[in-house]
């Protein structure tokens, strides 16, 4: 028991707030510590274990605080580090572990790191970022192109070099094969450790290290006629990127961050992985005293049939006896899963029944969760005007490609306020009107809405401490159904999630203990299991 306790991660949920649309409490149009510290007991309600929060470190904003300029340090924007230690205390308080984010890939081209590397080629900080010279024409080294399109070479006057930079150009990545720069970041760790900090989740951590030979990547096709009729809009995705990131030496950082944390007990590292092989990458990451657990990108696709979610969960075996799985469906970076798994012209019940069985489906796979703020609601992705996008990403490449502004508009609170009550500004992203019509206290008022049923299932779940350690074996009774036996010890239990738009039959012979939460509805006669559109049932088996 002790252990488990110590290892509250194994089963957790864990609740993602973006801070600058989580709620504003000083009211210039953009959340801060201030505003979520205020809403934990609502955070607490909800049933989870955990707060994750998005970057809200001292940056120049070019990616929202994904560009660091200070490890150590609150953006004035989101308050001060007083405020920082109060949530701290505060969510401790309400019985939350907080996780805070780490960008160990890249910094700020305005942290003071990199503005003393790229003044010469022999000061101390020289060789903390990735530095190359030219070809002899000019070009870059290879061609290796940026997640945000364009080569990720970018000229320094100053060096008379090339820099790496995976993301943006205002993002020089880090050169993580410099033991010094390991030091830095591990002792940047620790600062947050001592403040109290129980996790952190690392961004983009298989970014970390880069292959020192700059070999090119190479095409996925010799040929466009390779992609059919499904060209990319991006030029990242006609590579395979086996070269400028998922390398091994990463693996070996990741164990000197696990030293750290065995350091702190109770505490927790869960990585981000963007992969080609994301499923053996997350398998490696979480083994061998590395990471806790790690999620990919996966689930955050738009496909969300029985079929694909079967493979990738068969894919994940390894991942889930050995190492261990952060189920993500949802988070800052792609459009909300009330719109991106759900057909668009579905009744609106149908969909929220879809949503709570997507919940069900993560509380009963084997791994921790991750919810993003206002899934919980059901907000759908928000149309964003040309005018009012600030997502970099989305500007570069729209319009084919409207970048993540659409799942990072403001908590919508209180339907009747101006902005639906997260700031009597002008919020830094307009708050749609489907938005304010789920309002939270809308939500709160209307006992059989969304919310209260997240609640339901939540408190379902602290009910089955089965689901923390209970083994997962996959079965295949209905190719329009997820169905899985999960065993601990002796006990057997049968979980069945219809992720199809229709009804479905299973051919099983069920005796035992319905467990099923409140609100899915299935029948069961004479051997034949029958589950409606959005049904489920869990039953322990005699």
């Amino acid at each position: 028991m002790e252990q488990l306790q110590s290892e509250w991660w194994r089963n957790g949920i864990i609740y993602q707030v973006y801070p600058r649309s989580f709620l504003d409490s000083n009211n210039d149009g953009i959340g801060d510590l201030n505003g979520i510290t205020s809403k934990l007991p609502y955070i607490k309600s909800l049933g989870v274990d955990a707060v994750w929060l998005s970057p809200f470190f001292k940056s120049p904003m070019a990616d929202f605080g994904y560009d660091v300029s200070d490890y150590r340090d609150v953006d004035p924007m989101f308050g001060d580090m007083k405020d920082f230690d109060r949530l701290i205390e505060e969510a401790h308080d309400n019985g939350l572990k907080v996780i805070i984010d780490q960008v160990y890939s890249h910094t700020s081209d305005q942290h003071a790191w990199f503005e003393e590397s790229r003044q010469s080629r022999d000061n101390p900080k020289a060789d903390w970022y990735v530095w190359v010279d030219t070809l002899p024409d000019g070009n870059p080294p290879n061609n290796w192109v940026s997640v945000f399109g364009g080569s990720s070479w970018k000229w320094d006057t100053r060096r008379k070099q090339y820099y790496l930079h995976n993301f943006l150009t205002e993002q020089p990545d880090l050169n993580v094969h410099n033991p010094e720069v390991q030091d830095q970041l591990l002792s940047d760790l620790r600062f947050w450790l001592d403040r109290g900090v129980d996790g952190f989740r690392l961004d983009a951590i298989n970014f970390c290290c880069h292959n020192p030979s700059l070999a090119d990547n190479p095409a996925k096709f010799d040929t466009l006629e390779g992609y059919g009729d499904k060209i990319p809009t991006n030029q990242y995705d006609y590579q395979w990127h086996v070269n400028d990131k998922t390398q091994p030496e990463t693996e070996r950082f990741l164990q000197r961050i696990r030293e750290v944390l065995d350091e702190y007990p109770g505490t927790m590292a869960v990585g981000e992985i963007g992969d080609d092989n994301m499923i053996p990458t997350m398998t490696r990451y979480t083994t061998e005293n590395r990471l806790h657990c790690a999620y990919s990108f996966e689930l955050l696709s738009t496909d969300c049939d029985a079929p694909f979610i079967r493979r990738v969960v068969s894919d994940a075996k390894q991942l889930i006896n050995e190492g261990w799985a952060c189920w993500s469906i949802g988070n800052h970076d792609v459009p909300r899963v009330m719109t991106r798994w759900n057909k668009e012209d579905s009744p609106l019940a149908l969909k929220e029944k879809r949503i709570a069985l997507f919940w069900l489906m993560q509380f009963t796979l084997r791994g921790n969760t991750c919810i993003y703020q206002g899934e919980e609601l059901g907000l759908d992705e928000a149309e964003i005007a040309f005018e009012d996008l600030q997502d970099p990403y989305g500007i570069n490449l729209w319009p084919e490609f409207k970048g993540r502004d659409g799942c990072r508009t403001p908590m919508p609170w209180v339907a009747s306020l101006p902005h639906a009550g997260f700031s009597s500004a002008k919020p830094w992203l307009p708050v749609p009107e489907s938005h304010t019509a789920r309002s939270v206290d809308v939500m709160e008022a209307d006992r059989d809405s969304l919310l209260h049923r997240f609640r339901h299932l939540t408190e379902w779940k602290r009910a089955q401490p089965w689901l923390t350690l209970a083994e997962l074996e996959l079965t295949e009774d209905n190719p329009n159904v997820l169905t899985y036996i999960r065993t601990h010890n002796d006990d057997r239990y049968f979980v069945a999630i219809n992720l199809s738009h229709e009804t479905q039959t299973l051919q099983q012979r069920l005796q035992g203990e319905d467990l099923t939460p409140k609100g899915f509805a299935y029948t069961l006669h004479d051997g034949e299991v029958t589950l409606p559109a959005a049904g489920a049932m869990v039953i322990k088996i005699n």
